[in-house]
């Protein structure tokens, strides 16, 4: 099955949030994946582990509770946002794709996007995310990655790439 893309420009969080989980409730085994490239005004997510106080600094910036894992992400202007409804039963060959295995794609995919701009990105144990190594960055995190997986192994939320 093909991957729909829509580039959705600079749009609000909170509603780009329940289309993503209205589209994912009403997936059927025929509805195509779909990637949404999107870039947000800023906004503060607070995923599943999250505590208002993990924001030191009141900025005036939004806070949206949501229901991915992870703890606080900001998301604005300049950062490219890549939102993954996809379906990890129909996504692996011979079987479906594990939650695991699919964030370990992703970041792979990440790392390879920054080696074409010259760029090195790595893991860090026990820390989410890209990194950058070496270099006047080395240490910034460059990506974050946050997941929903529902029952019935259709995903929402996505990555950011800064």
């Amino acid at each position: 099955m093909n991957v729909v893309v829509k580039r959705l420009g600079r749009v609000d969080y909170e509603p780009t949030f329940q289309a993503m989980q209205d589209f994912t409730a009403s997936r059927t085994a025929e509805t195509p994946d779909e990637l949404w490239i999107v870039e947000h005004p800023p906004v503060y997510t607070l995923g599943q582990a999250g505590k208002p106080e993990h924001i030191l600094r009141d900025l005036g910036i939004p806070l949206v509770k949501i229901d991915r894992g992870g703890q606080v992400t900001y998301h604005g202007p300049g950062q490219v946002v890549i939102y993954l409804l996809l379906d990890l039963h129909r996504n692996k060959p011979g079987g479906k794709l594990y939650a695991r295995q699919f964030v370990h794609k992703i970041e792979q995919a990440i790392i390879n996007v920054l080696q074409a701009y010259n760029l090195v990105g790595e893991r860090v144990e026990g820390a989410p995310g890209i990194y950058m190594a070496g270099g006047d960055h080395n240490g910034a995190k460059i990506a974050a990655l946050g997941l929903k997986v529902r029952g019935n192994g259709c995903t929402y939320h996505g990555l950011s790439l800064n």
